[in-house]
């Protein structure tokens, strides 16, 4: 019996301790934009228990420096939250940050989801995620480069770099011609770049592989800086107006979620 009543008495404190962690939790976070700071009035009745097992809960992460004491007896979050900031900064990178995002724009479009970056005079496939109800066979694999004029990844990065920059890439690259449909103008390519910032997104019509549509957002860092893109390609044919202008929408909502992400890691 002894050891049933050990039994009974660890797990009992296990649950205890579960229940500590998850309150922890609900105190964190409750921590937004707009609420900077809490007081115990509010953990009490966000938590729905004794003021006075609040501060024992406060108190606790005040000590482990999850919290610190603000003016008027209200608390804030302390340093120990920082450095886990800090932390998850140094591990976290692009790739990670994209990669949900890259599944949903998938299957909200049911059509194949890049995530591309250019480095120099190339852009690099970093990541797909393929649609489960439809397939496309295209050039971008992981890994994979393409010269700078080819692609809607390519010219949505390009495009929101500095002109003269951009013309100077261009002129330093090798510009190659996959179809018919390829430009490797170097004026050509800039007139198309000026189009593609007017409207925030590049749209391309079998310009590398044939009766490929292409549309692609750009993704900035932390200092506005265009480095990156997320784009959808789908077999042009099966691609109505509509449906267009509805991968449009999802490609540069899901540009603008992985740039604020990618903002609060830079901050």
């Amino acid at each position: 019996m002894s050891g049933q009543s050990e039994q009974i008495k660890a797990e009992s404190g296990y649950r205890e301790r579960n229940s500590t962690a998850d309150r922890a939790l609900e105190i964190l976070n409750m921590f937004e934009d707009d609420v900077p700071v809490v007081s115990a009035v509010q953990v009490a009745e966000r938590l729905g228990v004794a003021r006075s097992t609040v501060y024992r809960y406060l108190q606790s992460l005040v000590a482990n420096r999850y919290l610190e004491e603000a003016p008027g007896g209200r608390f804030r979050l302390g340093m120990r939250v920082l450095e886990l900031a800090r932390l998850a900064r140094r591990t976290h990178n692009l790739t990670d940050i994209a990669a949900p995002v890259l599944e949903e724009l998938a299957e909200s479009v049911n059509e194949t989801a890049l995530l591309t970056r250019r480095v120099g005079g190339v852009v690099t496939c970093l990541d797909r995620a393929e649609s489960h109800a439809h397939r496309v066979r295209i050039s971008y694999e992981r890994g994979s480069t393409l010269p700078v004029n080819a692609g809607a990844s390519a010219l949505v990065i390009l495009a929101f770099a500095p002109p003269a920059e951009a013309k100077e890439i261009l002129e330093s690259s090798p510009l190659r011609r996959f179809t018919p449909a390829t430009l490797v103008d170097v004026e050509s390519v800039m007139t198309r770049l000026e189009t593609i910032r007017r409207h925030g997104y590049a749209i391309t019509r079998s310009e590398v592989d044939h009766d490929v549509l292409g549309i692609a957002a750009p993704i900035r860092d932390g200092s506005g800086r265009a480095t990156a893109a997320i784009s959808v390609a789908a077999v042009a044919s099966r691609v109505s107006t509509q449906f267009e202008h509805e991968i449009i929408t999802a490609v540069l909502a899901a540009a603008a979620r992985i740039t604020a992400e990618v903002a609060v890691l830079d901050a």
